[in-house]
C-alpha cells in the first residue's frame, strides 16, 4: 500500500503504532520544526509592525521575504488538500488538462 506513507500520526495511531513508528516520530521531528519556522515568521511580522508603527516605511526586500513566505504557505496548504482530498485534487488535475487542451492561443 503506498498509501501508507502519506498517512498523518493520527492515522497511524488508529492502524497500530508499531508498523508507523519511525514515520511518527519523523513526523513530530518535523512538526517542531515547523512551529519553529512559525515562530521565526511571527517574530519577524512583529519587527515589521513596530517599524511600520515607527513611521518607517517597509523595505523592497522586507515586501518580498513577506510575499515569499506567503506563496511558501500557500503552496503548502494546496499540497495539504490534495493530500487530504485525494479524488478532488485527480478531478481538478483532469479538469484543468482539458482547459489546457481546449485552450486557445
Amino acid at each position: 500500500m503506498p498509501d501508507r506513507e502519506k498517512e498523518s500520526p493520527e492515522q497511524l495511531d488508529r492502524l497500530g503504532r508499531a508498523e508507523g513508528a519511525e514515520r511518527a516520530d519523523g513526523a513530530e521531528r518535523a512538526d517542531g520544526a515547523e512551529r519553529t519556522g512559525r515562530l521565526r515568521r511571527v517574530e519577524q511580522s512583529e519587527r515589521a509592525e513596530q517599524a511600520e508603527q515607527a513611521g518607517q516605511p517597509e523595505t523592497d526586500a522586507e515586501r518580498r521575504r513577506r510575499r515569499a513566505q506567503f506563496l511558501r504557505d500557500l503552496t503548502e496548504a494546496r499540497e495539504l488538500r490534495d493530500r487530504v482530498q485525494p479524488r478532488r485534487a485527480k478531478v481538478a488535475r483532469l479538469r484543468h488538462a482539458m482547459r489546457m487542451r481546449t485552450f486557445r492561443w
